[in-house]
């Protein structure tokens, strides 16, 4: 965010709120949405371990991307890719890149 905000000549607190204002969303949850989003398609195709889909996704462990996907989604991600897929097109909100 430090980058960015220098890159736009802003500070990080004006850049926060012109993003939220544009997206809809905080740049942090927008960041994590889209995460989670990229590991409940990889869920829904099989994309094999957890762990290597939290790394693939920008998440350092397992329980990093478990407990995120929790809160965001309301389920693991064992029980994720257990259940039909429920969104247009298998992610959590249906809406691919959100």
């Amino acid at each position: 965010m430090a980058e960015l905000a220098c890159a736009a000549a802003v500070s990080r607190p004006t850049l926060a709120a012109r993003f939220k204002a544009t997206v809809g969303r905080g740049p942090l949850e927008y960041l994590t949405r889209w995460r989670i989003e990229l590991a409940a398609r990889q869920l829904r195709e099989g994309g094999g371990k957890l762990a290597a889909i939290a790394h693939t996704v920008g998440y350092g462990s397992e329980s990093a991307l478990s407990v995120a996907f929790k809160r965001v989604v309301g389920v693991s991600p064992g029980d994720y890719r257990k259940r039909p897929i429920s969104g247009e097109d298998g992610t959590p909100d249906g809406h691919g890149d959100g």
